[in-house]
């Protein structure tokens, strides 16, 4: 088994982002960052969090939608949606997040870390490039996608989306582009309503989407099994350079706000497939953003079951 670094990027800075009530609150942050250390142990390497910069959103987003957002966060408070919200320090949250996921991509694409852990919030996989919904204000994952893509230290990229509910910003945002494979299980129906298995992606990127709609009551067999047996070897002819998971916890049996009956050994098992998947196509290791999960127990031990399961699926080289 490989010894690398386990990287864990947080930053209490992201707790101004905060409705009184709201379910995204910023308990669940911290209940990431501590199943990551749980798992860690001395392989555990912290790391302090930098903004993600308007150039860096701006190959994502829309410039009028970001300003948008800037001047609802400096005049006091506003919301997108019925669900998604902006208190002043809302921005400089979801910079950090988008930063932090942009560093965790970076270090294991670079060989500086095996597992990278950006536990920030807001969440992400909602946001199309001109709007916000479903608590995420910026899209986490896409952005530090095309950071990869500047930096030239990948071109073909996987985004694995374990979340609830499907990443319809995710997808949308990369419906057309085919360097950029998505695969997503999710409850079905449920909220956003996306990600039915007939959406492969349009044009040239027909057939690099791929979802897997679970129903309500689904546990761990069925999620796993879409898993192994159809996304990750899909995942793997496509031959990644570089794998990021959208990792939402809502699918857990003790999450408030869905209906499905995963549990950690669940998320273990599919951490540890998707490892090993990594090794197989020779990749340093495996890089992931939190999305949702609101049962503060479920996220700390999911958590630490998916880098348990990372650092178990992975093999000494040759």
């Amino acid at each position: 088994m490989v010894r690398g670094p386990i990287w864990l990027l947080t930053d209490a800075a992201m707790d101004a982002h905060h409705a009184p009530g709201h379910p995204e609150r910023p308990d669940r942050r911290r209940a990431v960052a501590d199943g990551v250390r749980d798992a860690a142990g001395d392989r555990l390497v912290e790391i302090g969090c930098r903004e993600a910069t308007s150039d860096e959103i701006a190959r994502v987003h829309a410039a009028n939608y970001l300003e948008l957002l800037d001047a609802f966060d400096r005049q006091g408070s506003a919301w997108l949606d019925p669900d998604t919200y902006l208190v002043p320090g809302s921005m400089l949250a979801a910079r950090l997040a988008a930063g932090a996921t942009i560093q965790a991509a970076v270090a294991v694409a670079s060989g500086d870390a095996h597992i990278a852990v950006a536990a920030v919030r807001p969440p992400g996989h909602h946001a199309a490039a001109g709007h916000g919904s479903g608590f995420c204000l910026l899209n986490n994952v896409a952005i530090a996608v095309a950071a990869l893509r500047a930096d030239g230290l990948a071109e073909r990229v996987a985004i694995v989306d374990w979340d609830v509910h499907h990443g319809d910003g995710t997808q949308a945002i990369f419906d057309a582009d085919p360097r950029t494979f998505y695969a997503s299980t999710h409850q079905s129906p449920f909220y956003p309503g996306t990600g039915d298995a007939a959406e492969r992606g349009h044009g040239a990127a027909a057939g690099t989407k791929h979802n897997v709609p679970l129903g309500i009551g689904d546990g761990d067999d069925p999620f796993v099994a879409a898993w192994t047996d159809q996304l990750l070897p899909t995942i793997e002819a496509f031959a990644p350079d570089a794998i990021l998971v959208s990792a939402g916890y809502d699918a857990h049996r003790s999450d408030p706000l869905a209906h499905l009956a995963v549990t950690a050994d669940g998320y273990e098992r599919v951490a540890r497939a998707l490892g090993a998947a990594a090794d197989r196509l020779g990749l340093p290791g495996v890089a992931l953003t939190l999305e949702g999960g609101y049962d503060l127990d479920a996220l700390r031990l999911s958590a630490a079951a998916t880098v348990r399961g990372l650092a178990g699926g992975r093999v000494d080289p040759a």
